[in-house]
């Protein structure tokens, strides 16, 4: 008989390891970029474009104010000596009988009214009833791309556009969107460029650029 020896296979098991933990990075997400970033041009910095006092056009004319070069018709009522048509001068005043010198450059026609009857109340009149009317304006300037470029009388309620149609139009190579506009207040000197609906001043400077091909 023959003697049997029982084996027994080993088996080995593989012990599991340790999942590697990858380092977590941080993904940087820009923020939506704004309307004047979408705008910019590419290769360079954003330059916001110069602010000149037209960031926003108004729809109407803002109140009239005087000065030189503008006539007037002043009529005190019972007082036909001093009723008369006057030009507001270089130094931005009126001279009138009796009072003399009454300043008006960036005044409305009300409040030089009611200077002038504050100073004919002064011994002179003594309950004046004062009116001013502008008689005639001050011109306004229209130079570059018109026909007739120059200098014409202001016409009450005028815009850019009619303000070309009195130089004769357009010229060929006139840029026919926007017109650089300068005005004279008695504050500052605003210059800017404005469309053709835009309401004008007497005093101001219309300058129609050439357009770009």
């Amino acid at each position: 008989m023959f003697n049997s020896r029982s084996r027994t296979a080993t088996v080995t098991y593989a012990q599991p390891q340790p999942a590697v933990q990858q380092p977590y990075v941080a993904q940087y997400t820009p923020p939506p970029a704004t309307a004047a970033q979408a705008s910019a041009p590419r290769g360079g910095p954003y330059v916001p474009p110069a602010n000149y006092g037209y960031a926003a056009v108004s729809p109407t004319a803002p109140a009239y104010t005087l000065d030189s070069g503008d006539r007037l018709r002043v009529v005190v009522f019972g007082q036909d000596g001093i009723t008369n048509s006057y030009t507001v001068d270089a130094g931005g005043n009126v001279n009138l009988p009796l009072i003399g010198t009454v300043p008006a450059r960036g005044t409305s026609t009300q409040q030089l009214a009611k200077s002038i009857a504050d100073r004919l109340r002064q011994g002179y009149v003594r309950e004046p009833h004062v009116t001013v009317e502008v008689e005639t304006y001050r011109p306004f300037f229209i130079l570059g791309e018109v026909t007739t470029p120059g200098q014409y009388p202001y016409v009450a309620n005028m815009t850019v556009e009619t303000a070309v149609a009195i130089a004769g139009g357009f010229s060929a190579r006139a840029s026919k969107k926007t017109v650089e506009l300068t005005r004279n207040s008695t504050t500052q000197r605003m210059r800017g460029d404005v469309p053709l609906s835009y309401p004008l001043q007497p005093g101001d400077t219309i300058v129609v650029k050439e357009r770009w091909f």
